[in-house]
This record gives C-alpha cells, structure tokens and sequence, in this order.
C-alpha cells in the first residue's frame, strides 16, 4: 500500500492537485502549447507525485498520435551493434524522444525483402514519423516514406536526384566537405606528400562529401609540393574494410606517409596494417580518422581525428520531427542543420 495515494489516478485528480484545469493538464500531457512554462511546471510535478500514467489508447483517439516512432537504419544488424557510431546517434535519439514520452521502434535492413514489409508497416499509421539514416544512393525506402506522407528526418544529406531543391525536406548532417579538409590541411602542414585516403561507401553523401575534402585539400596552394597523384582505396566504413585498403594502398605505392580515413572504424583497421608492417605511426604513417568517437583516445597511438557531435546530431533529429509533428498554422518551418566538424589533433599525427 502507498497510503492515501490513488493507485489509479484520473486526469481531473491531477487538474484538482495542481489547482488548474483538465484541459491544461491534458495539454502539458499531451504535448500540447499554449501553457505558460510555471503552469506547465506545476502539472509535471503533479503527474509525478502522483503518479499519473496517461491513457495511451484513449490520447491517440483524440490527437490522432500514436506516440511512436520508428528509426530507420538502412544496414545489417551485425554492423549497427558493432559500430559505436550508432550507439550515440540512438542515444541522442532516445533522450530526446523520452523527454517527450515518445517511443522508439528500431528498424533495420537486413536483405531486399525488407523493404516492402517495411514500407507498408511504415505507411500504414503505426508510427507519427520516421528517423532515417545510413541510406544508400538506391535506396527506396526514401521514396516510399515520401509517398505515404509519414514526417521524416533524414540522418545525412539525402543524395537521390533532386534532393538539393525538394520543399520540406529535413536532414542533421556534419560538414563532411570541410572536416575532411580540415585533416588532410593538418597532414600537409606537417610536412606529408604522399597521403592516401580510405573512403566509405561512394554512395552515400558523406562519404562522397569526404572524398571530395580530400581532393580539396591536396589541390590548395600552401607553398608545399602538389601531390600529383590521388591515392584512394575503399574501406565500408568498418575496421576490416580500412585493414584490408591499407595494405591495398601500401601494396601499390610503399612511400605511402599519412592517410585520412574517413571513419575512426576504419583508421583502427589501417593502424592494425600498420603496425603489422613494422610501420611506426606518426613516424613512418601518419593517421587521421573521421568521427571522434570514444574508442579514438584509447588506440595506440591516440588518434587525431575531424569530430562530429554524433550524439547531438540524434538529438537534433529527433527535435527536428517533433517540430514538424507540432507545427501549427503560420509556425516557421523547421529547417535542415548541418553542424561543425572540427579536427581534434592527437598523438597519430
């Protein structure tokens, strides 16, 4: 027993305790405007101390929401649960979405045939919206969620033909361009000439974003040597994808003195060549990685990497489909964020 505390209590015992009406209360808990923020301060509290537990079946009846939404991430389980960049950008999804009392469905890719189960699962009113991200160039659950209608925010700048000037279009993305600029600059400036880069996948923006940052970089007259030829290899965005295009990028030219990896997975893969080569790294190979995820600080060397704020850009996600979900007539629409990307400069370089 809880003493006098009503196991079940009602929206009006919540109105009577915070002494204001049952449509304010409805509205703070429904996620509702127009309620001043100390109001809206007294009705959490009273929710708590009561313990208040909103009728989910009975809310979605009247503002039509089902209180879920779906995250979309187009790749296989195995390389989700193995690569820490999804662990933050699911955290930063999820305290935001729990802020609002919001749930999450995770959705994963794992062969073709997922994609029609999923579109119509998608399509068909289970979820408010749709957090996606990880998509590949041919993708077609974009055009599908486009079709049905569903808010979605895109993680990454889409990059399907005429995404650049469709209306509405929402996506978090990181100066992919710029950051790896930024590196290869770094690499230059420290007297290298022959530096390699490791791509990701050429079919998605930011991958693509950072090639053309390399390519930038090593074609800016800084007073150093132009390096004649590019040097690029492809990694998948995974350790043994970067592992194995090391040793393809030593193979073919052995003077080989810096790469910028386009992900830290990737620049752990290339470390690993390395020191089995009997290369030193920053001596012989100088490293730097994409990302700035924990593991970076504990490699050895530590790694210099372009930091994304990947746990930020899930929050800012999900906040961006919020806004949308909540915009009333003459709200400003929200807009696309594309956040800083800034190279933190460790011992590999």
């Amino acid at each position: 027993m809880h003493g006098d505390r009503d196991p079940r209590p009602t929206l009006e015992a919540v109105a009577a305790h915070a002494g204001v009406s049952r449509a304010t209360v409805s509205r703070v808990v429904n996620g509702g405007r127009g309620v001043r923020e100390e109001l809206r301060e007294q009705v959490r509290r009273s929710v708590e101390l009561l313990g208040y537990v909103p009728n989910i079946a009975a809310r979605s009846l009247v503002t039509r929401r089902t209180g879920a939404v779906a995250v979309v991430i187009a790749e296989p389980e195995t390389r989700v649960f193995s690569d820490p960049f999804f662990a933050q950008q699911l955290r930063g999804i999820s305290r935001e979405l729990r802020q609002r009392d919001m749930q999450l469905l995770l959705v994963l890719i794992e062969q073709p045939k997922d994609y029609e189960r999923i579109g119509r699962y998608l399509s068909a009113g289970h979820v408010d919206g749709a957090l996606m991200f990880s998509l590949h160039g041919a993708d077609p659950l974009a055009a599908m969620v486009r079709e049905s209608g569903l808010p979605t925010v895109f993680g990454g700048r889409p990059g399907w033909p005429g995404a650049e000037t469709e209306s509405g279009l929402l996506y978090v993305d990181t100066d992919n361009r710029g950051g790896a600029r930024q590196a290869v600059a770094h690499l230059r400036a420290r007297g290298r000439r022959r530096i390699a880069v490791i791509t990701g996948p050429l079919d998605q923006t930011s991958a693509q974003d950072r090639l053309d940052g390399y390519h930038d970089a090593l074609a800016e007259s800084d007073g150093a040597p132009r390096q004649a030829t590019p040097l690029v290899a492809h990694g998948a965005f995974t350790a043994e994808g970067g592992e194995a295009a090391m040793a393809e990028l030593l193979d073919a030219d052995p003077e080989i003195d810096a790469v910028f990896a386009g992900s830290d997975l990737m620049a752990s893969g290339a470390l690993r060549t390395l020191h089995r080569r009997g290369l030193r790294v920053p001596e012989d190979v100088a490293v730097v990685g994409y990302d700035d995820l924990e593991p970076a600080a504990w490699s050895e060397p530590t790694l210099t990497t372009v930091r994304q704020d990947v746990e930020r850009m899930g929050s800012m996600m999900a906040e961006l489909l919020l806004r949308k979900l909540d915009l009333e007539a003459g709200d400003a629409p929200p807009a696309p964020v594309v956040t800083e990307a800034r190279l933190i400069v460790r011992g590999s370089s």
